[in-house]
């Protein structure tokens, strides 16, 4: 299927995308997650056509000229990535210009961007992939990954290149190690209209997941101060989730340190305690004070903690078993029940597990497509925790918003939007995300609210169209304006003008 909508992709671009956007839950799950990452795994042998944007390490001096080698003179948004973890299938190479393609495929279908202004990029620093290294058809370096001052100064090279040409664009970070991932986010945010989805996109979607379930329960986005959650995985994605999330819970009135204590992080060693001298610094915050627990594998963790919410963000397939599902269910009459890893591969449990294992007691929610689950003849909705919830209606709205940089603020509000987009009947049916059919509705619902914070922040460029409708005639021309700015998959008619007329 991936292969025969590449085909049409390069044949009728328009096609494509009408297609996309009309049949939208069934085909997103072909172009991006989980099918994408199969598509990056195997890029080196299905690759057929040239697509996006391929700089390496050997470019470096001349970044600029590939940049303005680009046939577009104008872009709204880039996706760049250098295929070091790559949906938590590891280091991909150069074959992760895959998942940059899938992610603009989705910009454009699910958010309007005009496919002619969206670039999606690979920066080929070589792999630690030795499999790929000794692939006689892998056509990225073959060369270990470049590392420190030498892999920072490339980036900066390519940031300053394409800022050169295109001062306006967006620009995603998307599948970068756990090693550079924040400390790039952090390089830039400040000061480039920036963002980073395994770790802002991600948080932001599993917060509007918690703000759901609240909701469904008839609680208030405020009662998120009284949930315990044990979040499994603290790489950068899982604790980009706990650092959202905290915060959160510090904008409905906890302290920083009261909002940490409601945390229980594991990694590969267990449960982190203050003990763990070799915790990284974004983790130790999280680190519990009761010493006597450390390593504490996840049984022992939730029968100790007793938590409302149990997050996996491991990548380790399976993960969650019957005992410490059946353990979530003891504790806690409707828990939230969120195995979150890319791709299917890679989930801690289906649909099917949690509900048999919980008694159909917990509300479920996983990173990558789950059919709904049925228990004792009674249908449990499965709802899915991905990012294309967020991501194309935050860049949407803080490219038509003229935004400088991207503030907690703005995903706080794009969480809080994606909420109000729920039907009282899916949350009474146990649904804490909408259907994926109303994407684009999602997407603008989202990016007013993104730009309504912006000019909040103050962090809305002088002359922005979007911010002076906005002050001037309210929410509801703002929303207008925005729709009129998405690109509809038509045929558009073409008149002949003679070469010289209009030049």
């Amino acid at each position: 299927k991936w292969k025969a909508l590449e085909s049409l992709q390069n044949r009728n671009e328009v096609l494509f995308y009408k297609i996309l956007l009309d049949n939208f839950e069934d085909m997103a799950p072909i172009v991006y997650t989980p099918t994408v990452g199969w598509c990056c795994q195997n890029f080196h042998l299905i690759y057929r056509t040239p697509r996006g944007l391929f700089i390496s390490e050997k470019d470096q001096g001349i970044v600029s000229s590939l940049v303005h080698n680009w046939p577009a003179n104008e872009v709204d948004a880039i996706v760049v990535t250098d295929g070091s973890r790559v949906l938590g299938l590891g280091d991909l190479g150069v074959n992760g210009l895959g998942i940059s393609i899938g992610k603009l495929d989705i910009y454009c279908a699910g958010a309007g961007f005009h496919p002619s202004r969206v670039l999606p990029v690979v920066i080929d620093v070589g792999t630690n992939n030795y499999d790929l290294l000794n692939h006689p058809m892998y056509f990225g370096l073959r060369r270990p990954r470049l590392e420190g001052d030498e892999y920072f100064q490339m980036i900066d090279e390519f940031m300053r290149a394409v800022l050169a040409r295109y001062p306006n664009v967006l620009i995603q970070f998307e599948d970068f190690s756990s090693q550079h991932a924040q400390a790039l986010l952090d390089r830039y945010r400040e000061h480039h209209l920036v963002f980073n989805d395994d770790i802002q996109g991600t948080a932001t979607t599993v917060l509007s997941g918690i703000y759901g379930y609240l909701a469904g329960k008839g609680d208030e986005a405020k009662d998120i101060v009284n949930q315990r959650i044990v979040v499994a995985g603290a790489g950068s994605a899982g604790m980009g989730v706990v650092q959202f999330i905290a915060k959160a819970m510090m904008k409905h009135g906890l302290t920083e340190e009261e909002a940490h204590e409601k945390f229980w992080i594991l990694d590969v060693d267990g449960l982190i305690s203050t003990d763990r001298h070799t915790a990284p610094d974004f983790v130790k915050p999280f680190a519990r004070k009761e010493t006597s627990l450390e390593g504490s594998n996840l049984l022992q963790t939730i029968k100790e903690s007793k938590p409302t919410i149990l997050v996996g963000l491991s990548t380790v397939g399976g993960l969650f078993t019957s005992e410490q599902l059946g353990a979530m269910a003891e504790n806690y009459e409707r828990p939230l029940v969120m195995p979150l890893s890319n791709p299917t591969s890679r989930l801690e449990c289906t649909s099917e597990q949690c509900a048999q294992w919980t008694k159909g007691k917990a509300i479920f929610s996983s990173g990558s497509p789950q059919p709904n689950a049925v228990f004792n003849g009674v249908e449990i909705p499965s709802s899915q925790a991905n990012n294309m919830y967020i991501f194309p209606g935050l860049a949407l709205g803080a490219s038509v918003g003229q935004a400088k940089i991207i503030t907690d603020n703005m995903l706080m509000s794009a969480a809080e939007a994606l909420v109000n987009c729920i039907t009282s009947e899916e949350l009474e049916r146990g649904c804490i995300y909408p259907k994926l059919s109303m994407i684009r509705h999602i997407s603008l619902e989202i990016a007013c609210a993104v730009i309504q914070t912006a000019l909040e922040d103050k962090v809305v460029k002088g002359g922005s169209r979007a911010a002076e409708i906005l002050e001037e005639q309210g929410l509801d021309a703002l929303k207008s304006f925005v729709s009129s700015r998405m690109f509809q998959p038509t045929y558009d008619p073409l008149v002949y003008v003679p070469p010289g007329i209009g030049e």
